[in-house]
């Protein structure tokens, strides 16, 4: 199985929830003109990985990783599925709520988008199990070498 794997640094712990500061970084990371280059950027994010008690302490180099499954699901929802709503709506618009009235099916479609950005808030819980990350410390693997 295909994983998407970061380094982070333990920010905080609150029972088994780990707040994991990681460097985000784009896909041109690995380039050699990425230091002159303007499009080139990565962030910091923080994400939250369940972990058990007692298996990391604030402050450890950790590696967080997660099935390449998961990001394709995360751009299906956060892109795909979004586009595809706009489009539909925007077509429904123009044929049978307002024919040939394009302002009003543009935001009749622009406004579809607030009840599913919504119902996917609705839906944190229910997504956050389908989005399961693994944490793995990386100091025990040096103390190890």
């Amino acid at each position: 199985m295909e994983k998407i794997s970061h380094i982070g640094i333990v920010e905080d712990i609150k029972g088994q929830a780990v707040q994991v500061r990681i460097q985000q970084a784009s896909a041109c990371d690995l380039c050699h003109a990425k230091s002159i280059c303007s499009s080139a950027d990565t962030k910091e994010k923080i994400v939250e990985v369940r972990a058990a008690e007692g298996s990391v302490s604030v402050g450890d180099k950790v590696m967080v990783e997660g099935a390449a499954s998961m990001g394709m699901k995360a751009v299906f929802l956060a892109y795909v599925l979004p586009l595809i709503l706009l489009i539909l709506v925007m077509v429904l618009c123009l044929t049978l709520i307002a024919p040939g009235n394009e302002v009003v099916a543009a935001l009749v479609s622009l406004g579809i988008l607030l009840p599913y950005a919504v119902l996917l808030y609705l839906l944190k819980d229910k997504l956050s199990k389908k989005f399961r990350f693994e944490i793995r410390s990386l100091m025990n693997d040096i103390e190890l070498r």
